[in-house]
């Protein structure tokens, strides 16, 4: 998978400007490959964004609308990367803040749930027979971590640190200098780090906090459902294995294995693609707008 936030992803950028020019003649098989192409970045920036999949899968939808009825307006002045990534973005931060969004908004928010939540120490056998579900907690409080860094941070973080954006492309789609982009990335993975290294057991072996000891109060609170797992599912990646695979050795990493827990986290690559892409390209006022053939 070609990442397109990697500076040197060059086959991309020219594959996108050939089916803009395409898909703003009215080309409806263009413009469904230039939305296919990218609604799986979309989607798993949203998804990280907000925690919750149909918020994500809500928010991917109304943020390629947005890109598609201004695609008439791209003169090729940017990369389409820039350009595309800069509507969805700016749609992310403005929209009105989701569920989970409101249920956390801060670290010493979520220090203190993690403080209240009632601790039961599962044996080895059992955590064996629970493996599925400790994972998919550890993936579920790691989600509830980002979501307590500021917008920003949780936009420069994700496309910093888990797309490993070069920081030129970064800077441009957030429209802040290439320093302002370093020194946010630097500031919540600072933030992230901290709050790990003090909580969570993962991260520094002296904390209490242990994802097999919350899980047992997590399933009895319908936290996370035993018989639908939202994160830790076999046919999903990681955004490691997805992405990483593409891109230079990453810089400026606080700490090791806090930097690869985060690239563990799961990343969703298969959609039902017919549904998706027919919402968006059937629409009446898309098709007129586009003069889609």
């Amino acid at each position: 998978m070609n990442n397109p936030f990697i500076k040197s992803n060059h086959a991309t950028k020219k594959e996108d400007v050939d089916l803009v020019v395409k898909a703003q003649s009215g080309n409806k098989k263009a413009l469904n490959s230039l939305i296919d192409k990218h609604r799986v970045f979309i989607y798993n920036i949203a998804w990280k964004m907000v925690r919750n999949q149909a918020d994500a899968e809500d928010l991917t939808q109304e943020a390629l609308i947005k890109v598609v009825t201004h695609l008439g307006q791209f003169e090729g002045r940017s990369s389409f990367t820039t350009w595309c990534y800069r509507i969805v973005t700016n749609h992310f931060l403005m929209s009105k803040r989701k569920k989970d969004e409101i249920t956390l908004t801060s670290f010493d928010e979520m220090s203190e749930a993690l403080e209240n939540t009632p601790d039961k120490t599962l044996t080895e056998q059992e955590k064996n027979e629970n493996r599925a579900l400790i994972k998919e907690m550890n993936y579920y409080c790691m989600s509830g971590m980002l979501l307590c860094l500021t917008r920003e941070q949780r936009l420069v973080y994700i496309l910093g640190e888990m797309f490993n954006a070069d920081h030129t492309i970064g800077s441009e789609i957030l429209n802040i200098s290439k320093g302002n982009f370093r020194l946010r990335l630097s500031r919540a993975r600072s933030d992230l780090y901290n709050f790990m290294n003090n909580n969570c057991g993962l991260v520094n072996k002296s904390n209490p906090c242990r994802c097999h000891k919350n899980v047992t109060f997590a399933v009895n609170n319908k936290i996370i459902d035993n018989r639908n797992l939202l994160f830790n599912q076999k046919h999903f990646a990681s955004f490691r294995n997805a992405l990483h695979k593409d891109a230079d050795k990453m810089v400026d990493i606080i700490d090791e294995k806090y930097a690869k827990l985060y690239g563990e986290l799961p990343f969703k690559e298969d959609f039902e693609k017919k549904t998706f892409l027919k919402n968006i390209i059937e629409d009446k006022q898309i098709k007129d707008l586009m003069r889609l053939n």
